[in-house]
């Protein structure tokens, strides 16, 4: 499945006053990083900003209590906390930046992988 580039080139324009977005295609879809943070995905076209414990309080009051989820060619799925943009984001570049702080807080409050040894 393509990556809707439209979508990254939007929030990569929005979110441009904030840092540097980048992309990385894995699971028929991409990870946005802003500045290295992992804060998003887009996945069939929609936007999917990062949640966690803190945050999901937040989301769930303003009615985005969607996951995203993943169906596997072995047939296995899996629920990731990500939530769906709110419509607005997708057209309105304030309401991106303030729902992409989210998952941006959100990434950045993650535990940080450890190297892999040699």
């Amino acid at each position: 499945m393509a990556v809707d580039e439209g979508l990254v080139a939007w929030v990569t324009e929005a979110l441009e006053p904030v840092g540097t977005v980048t992309m990385r295609r894995m699971m028929g879809g991409a990870t946005l990083y802003l500045d290295g943070t992992i804060f998003a995905i887009v996945h069939d076209g929609e936007l999917w900003f990062k949640a966690d414990e803190e945050s999901n309080a937040i989301w769930d009051e303003a009615g985005y209590s969607e996951r995203f989820s993943v169906t596997f060619s072995t047939g296995m799925s899996d629920t990731m906390n990500y939530r769906r943009a709110p419509s607005d984001a997708y057209d309105d570049a304030d309401a991106l930046r303030e729902w992409a702080a989210l998952g941006i807080a959100a990434g950045q409050r993650a535990p940080k992988k450890k190297p892999k040894k040699s």
